[in-house]
């Protein structure tokens, strides 16, 4: 059974657009805000991708990056655990539109055949995709606006941005740890 919403239709699906697969390049803390950013890379090294996410959020990405065991399921393992228990699997997740400096994901399943697509924020569909083994993307779009609205909103240019996560090695990007 499906609740209303969540399984689109054919027709309800949006067309195709231009995305970019992305992996995670490590996790670090904003020294100006104390929050923890998620820095997505593509993976041709190309575009780099920093997105703000919460600290829980960011630790259960830190846990999984570094496959740190507990000792009970943590909230998006037993997310994965549902999803299994339903007989679907997570094919990928999507980092698809940026909505008043939102982010806004999606993440795609497969249940028996259907096509299965549900909002999430950004931090909790990485994570999910971590745990599920999946491809993360982001959408072209996104990207586009995300170096458009940095602009406006910083003193360093999108291409000094890219330079200075480029160029930030393992220790500075905290090795993953919060």
């Amino acid at each position: 059974m499906h609740l209303p919403g969540f399984k689109p239709e054919p027709e309800d699906l949006p067309a195709p657009e231009p995305e970019v697969e992305v992996r995670i390049r490590g996790l670090m803390m904003d020294p100006s805000t104390k929050m923890p950013i998620v820095v997505l890379n593509d993976l041709a090294g190309e575009i780099v991708l920093p997105i703000w996410v919460g600290l829980f959020e960011a630790n259960a990405i830190a846990l999984e990056i570094e496959k740190a065991t507990t000792v009970r399921p943590m909230t998006h393992d037993l997310l994965r655990n549902v999803i299994d228990g339903l007989n679907a699997r997570v094919t990928r997740v999507v980092v698809g539109d940026l909505r008043e400096d939102t982010f806004h994901a999606t993440i795609w399943m497969d249940q028996n055949g259907e096509v299965v697509a549900l909002d999430a924020r950004p931090s909790d569909a990485i994570a999910l995709a971590l745990r599920s083994d999946c491809p993360i993307f982001v959408s072209q779009q996104v990207y586009e606006h995300a170096r458009k609205a940095s602009n406006g909103n910083t003193t360093l240019s999108p291409e000094d941005l890219r330079r200075w996560l480029e160029s930030l090695n393992d220790d500075e990007m905290g090795r993953y740890k919060m």
